[in-house]
């Protein structure tokens, strides 16, 4: 017999899911079903909360306790860079592999980075910015109309100057 149910209990859930989308029954009655809790519920849940990253991949932290699921959405450094660059919503079993283009502010980026910056693990929040630059250009988008590679270059050698916190 497993031991007895323990409503004070915290459990932790961490899923992938498409923004917006409610995720597939099948991928979290079992994670979710020993706990409980009814799949299509806490799916319908999760797609109203990821309703700001719609057709983007996000994490999603489900905090599981006396029966009640809170969710909170986890972004990465990517959806908020994708997110920053305002594109519009796209379906994503139509179209595949899309390259953003677009450009973006150093602002958008510093804002992004202080959004980061308790994931992040540079001691300083010009390591971050500079984290978020690498993130950029791996998504495909220019900052300030320049590759994110030169921006970071400039930034490490002095000639921008990052805010402190």
């Amino acid at each position: 017999m497993p031991p007895k149910f323990d409503p004070n209990d915290v459990k932790i859930i961490t899923l992938r899911v498409t923004g917006g989308e409610v995720a597939g029954g099948s991928a979290l009655a079992p994670k979710i079903g020993p706990l409980g809790l009814s799949p299509k519920k806490v799916g319908d849940d999760i797609a109203k909360a990821t309703l700001a990253y719609k057709g983007l991949r996000v994490t999603v932290q489900l905090t599981v306790q006396n029966r009640q699921a809170a969710i909170s959405v986890v972004p990465s450094a990517s959806s908020l860079v994708i997110g920053a660059l305002k594109e519009p919503a796209r379906d994503r079993k139509k179209e595949k592999n899309i390259r953003h283009s677009g450009n973006l502010t150093l602002d958008a980026i510093i804002d992004v980075a202080r959004q980061m910056r308790d994931k992040s693990m540079a001691r300083t929040l010009e390591g971050t910015v500079k984290e978020i630059l690498g993130t950029a250009f791996s998504v495909g988008c220019t900052v300030e109309g320049e590759s994110p590679k030169d921006i970071s270059d400039k930034i490490g050698a002095g000639e921008i100057e990052i805010p402190e916190e």
